[in-house]
């Protein structure tokens, strides 16, 4: 069973887990050769007791349509990451979870994860796009920057802060650097 990238996108009210709610989340699982196996995705009712952070509202207040698509049907946060559990376990391979930026979103789906099921697949192992391509570019962390990256490596897909797009767009600019990493060391 090899690796199974799971490029994962979360949308939040806050900052950090537990103090703020994770409003929704998307995973895209892809194969190493850009093949999409599937995809899933959940809005989440608030956190019991959790408030909204005033910077991260004034920024929905910038994308009604993203506020509006993460509060349509939203689950009981326990419930939905069961049934993300589920998915997780069901991919044929064994799951990588990758992320621009990965530091903030495997922040709230481990905690989420752990909270809700007491387990996470991906253990502690999150792949952080940005740092991949900083690598590949040879740029300082802070100067790495999708403006700065080669057209090449960007599909014409949506990026609309709905989070399963925009983790179909960053698994497809992952598996686009990943590919051009790979041919570079077998020619």
């Amino acid at each position: 069973m090899g690796e199974i990238y799971v490029s994962t996108d979360v949308e939040t009210d806050g900052p950090i887990p537990g103090l703020y709610s994770m409003l929704s989340i998307g995973s895209a699982a892809f194969l190493p050769d850009k093949t999409m196996v599937s995809g899933f995705s959940a809005n989440l009712e608030t956190l019991e007791g959790a408030t909204s952070h005033p910077d991260t509202m004034a920024w929905w207040k910038t994308q009604p349509g993203a506020w509006e698509a993460s509060r349509q049907n939203p689950l009981p946060p326990a419930e939905a990451m069961r049934n993300y559990l589920a998915w997780l376990k069901a991919l044929p391979g064994t799951p990588v979870f990758v992320a621009y930026p990965a530091a903030f979103d495997f922040m709230f789906v481990c905690w989420y994860l752990n909270r809700f099921t007491g387990e996470n697949p991906f253990g502690w192992h999150a792949l952080d796009i940005k740092s991949y391509a900083m690598a590949l570019l040879r740029l300082d962390f802070l100067d790495t920057h999708k403006r700065k990256m080669p057209r090449r490596w960007f599909d014409d897909l949506p990026y609309t802060h709905k989070a399963l797009d925009d983790a179909v767009y960053q698994g497809a600019l992952f598996c686009n650097i990943l590919a051009e990493h790979r041919g570079e060391d077998e020619g």
